[in-house]
């Protein structure tokens, strides 16, 4: 499958339009790979194509009813689309085939908190941690799910863990930031926010930042003016920001990529 290779190659470099017809070209080699579909719809899914990404995820499904990854996808459009009891029922179908997969158990999880059962979201993320307790998609989730349920010491706790694992993740403090102001912490709020401009510095990771406020925050104007109060932030803070080093990314919203 070396179209298939080539394909993740260049999506990897953000080279959409190269990869999908990369993967059309392993689909013609291989018509029956569930494999090249549904690496073809995870392509369509991130240029937001989303009626052909499903539509290969569909055929995928059709060539192996086993291809939890074809599945995960449906769930993945489902959910850009907002339609989140559809995500729910196919993020089910995938982490039925394979239960071990705290990814899939936390895109799950993601899908019941937007049903409105966040007590039951929080015990997927609980029991996905079990598997792999150091997996930053779950932590990053768990750590929104409580701010979402004003559980605020334990969503900062569980933030502290998160920043030793991912030291440079701007979205890590920008949840931080969140929950000292709910805290009333105002200057490590402003410092976290501060750091978590830093680390972003071209807004690369806005749109993820938005997913995050409008999947798990009640007040989408608790941030309003702060970036300008940030700068109050002093040199010794910055400094302490600096020192650390970066062991991964998290993208916790469009990551269906992630288990591939």
């Amino acid at each position: 499958m070396s179209w298939c290779a080539s394909g993740n190659c260049l999506s990897l470099n953000h080279e959409y339009d190269k990869a999908i017809q990369a993967f059309k070209r392993a689909i013609q080699l291989a018509p029956e790979s569930d494999y090249a579909y549904t690496l073809l719809g995870n392509e369509y899914s991130l240029i937001d194509e989303l009626e052909r990404a499903m539509a290969c995820f569909r055929k995928a499904i059709q060539l192996n009813p086993r291809s939890y990854k074809a599945w995960n996808g449906v769930a993945m459009v489902y959910l850009k689309q907002e339609k989140f009891p559809s995500a729910e029922f196919h993020f089910t179908k995938a982490t039925n085939i394979f239960r071990t997969n705290p990814d899939l158990i936390c895109h799950l999880a993601v899908a019941q908190h937007k049903c409105n059962r966040s007590e039951s979201a929080l015990t997927l993320l609980n029991d996905a941690l079990k598997i792999d307790s150091k997996n930053a998609l779950c932590k990053f989730h768990k750590a929104g799910l409580l701010l979402h349920l004003e559980r605020y010491q334990e969503a900062l706790i569980e933030l502290e863990e998160l920043r030793q694992i991912a030291p440079k993740e701007s979205l890590v403090y920008y949840l931080l930031s969140k929950v000292h102001r709910h805290l009333k912490n105002f200057h490590y709020s402003y410092m976290y926010m501060s750091w978590s401009m830093d680390l972003d510095p071209k807004g690369a990771n806005n749109q993820l930042k938005e997913n995050a406020d409008k999947f798990y925050s009640k007040d989408e104007d608790l941030l309003l003016g702060m970036e300008d109060m940030a700068s109050s932030v002093t040199e010794d803070d910055n400094s302490q920001m600096q020192s650390q080093s970066s062991l991964q990314d998290i993208q916790p919203m469009d990551s269906s990529e992630e288990i591939l």
